[in-house]
């Protein structure tokens, strides 16, 4: 049996993760797949249109076995954190392989990529003396690994910090790619399989989009208002004398946060009015993210990997846990006082205040769903 793992966020699961399910179990039809799923918020700083009890209940019934949490605190940092703690996890499960989606499809590339990112002395050097000269982190990249071949894209920069944490937790790990059959940029396109940022987009425009994906994932989509956030938000920069106690909050844009706050109505206008060619949007939006949730420092600095949350298992997940679970070198439920633990509960109140619905202390219980065949 093949132990596979897959890290998402299924914001929303549509057909093209779907697709990806089914490729898998295609090639590797004797397969368990083990997941890492980001809640409440996603890596680029959003908060998701699905609930996490959501997400699991359509995990499971789409054949995939196990599902992990991966928390708040990590799930919404840079790539390469959230992609440590993803494999560091996977790990934990003693998966064989990690199949992620690719623009290029191209292993070799992006494992070329990570030999030089982690093995030329010169790259952290040149790294950051473009982020340095004003270059976003994309650009920076590509200057700095002085190669031809384009890679400013998402799921491939993902890859490439998904093979990074692979090559420094185990490097016995394979990783493989499955071609993604739209791009992330994809807003325009209208085939069956399209981006969930364009079916976002589609959602805000009032547009159908029963198409795109399955009925289950149509039919538990939240109606998210931003706007109960930055009333939030607005509040906590305004009443808060510093701004740069907060992660990622650096080079003294807390200033900029601080003059623009009054005169942006919504977040994306806050977000127009500091960003800085040094600043991404992304990078913007976790930063006020992390304000928004009281995420310092001095808290992430104190933060380690301290607890492992099972979400959910069919019955074939259970009999792999009951085999492996006498090797976990951490403990499967939170452990008391953990800071990880304090943030992931702080994601849950603010998905409550966006949605203004109660997630009945679904984090509070602890308890993982279970799927009956």
């Amino acid at each position: 049996m093949n132990i596979i793992g897959i890290i998402a966020e299924y914001n929303p699961f549509h057909n093209g993760h779907l697709y990806h399910l089914n490729k898998i179990k295609e090639k590797y039809p004797d397969s368990l797949i083990i997941l890492v799923l980001n809640g409440y918020f996603t890596q680029r700083g959003n908060i998701s249109i699905l609930s996490k009890e959501s997400k699991i209940n359509i995990s499971l019934n789409n054949n995939i076995d196990i599902i992990i949490e991966l928390p708040f605190i990590y799930g919404t940092q840079s790539s390469d954190i959230f992609a440590y703690n993803s494999i560091k996890l996977l790990n934990e499960f003693k998966v064989e392989r990690i199949i992620f989606g690719s623009e290029s499809n191209n292993i070799s590339l992006l494992e070329k990529i990570v030999d030089i990112e982690l093995n030329d002395p010169l790259y952290n050097e040149n790294f950051k003396k473009y982020l340095d000269e004003g270059d976003n982190y994309p650009t920076a990249m590509k200057k700095a690994l002085n190669i031809n071949e384009d890679i400013n894209n998402p799921n491939d920069l993902l890859g490439i910090s998904y093979i990074k944490a692979i090559k420094q937790i185990n490097d016995k790990i394979i990783p493989e790619t499955i071609k993604r059959t739209n791009s992330y940029h994809d807003i325009l396109l209208d085939g069956d399989i399209v981006s969930a940022s364009n079916i976002r987009e589609k959602l805000k425009n009032g547009e159908d989009i029963s198409k795109y994906l399955p009925l289950e994932s149509k039919n538990n989509i939240f109606n998210i208002s931003n706007d109960n956030l930055f009333n939030l938000l607005k509040f906590k920069i305004l009443t808060d004398k510093d701004l740069s106690i907060y992660l990622d909050v650096d080079e003294g844009i807390e200033f900029r946060i601080k003059k623009y706050i009054r005169e942006s109505k919504n977040m994306d206008e806050l977000i127009s009015n500091i960003k800085t060619k040094r600043y991404t949007y992304n990078k913007l939006n976790r930063m006020l993210l992390h304000i928004l949730a009281g995420l310092t420092k001095e808290d992430n600095k104190k933060c380690s990997l301290d607890y492992m949350k099972i979400l959910g298992f069919n019955e074939k997940g259970q009999t792999y846990l009951n085999q492996i679970k006498k090797d976990f070198t951490l403990p499967t439920t939170p452990i008391k006082d953990s800071l990880v633990y304090e943030y992931e509960l702080k994601a849950a109140y603010l998905f409550e205040q966006a949605t203004k619905k109660s997630l009945n202390n679904f984090d509070i219980k602890n308890i993982p769903l279970q799927k009956k065949s």
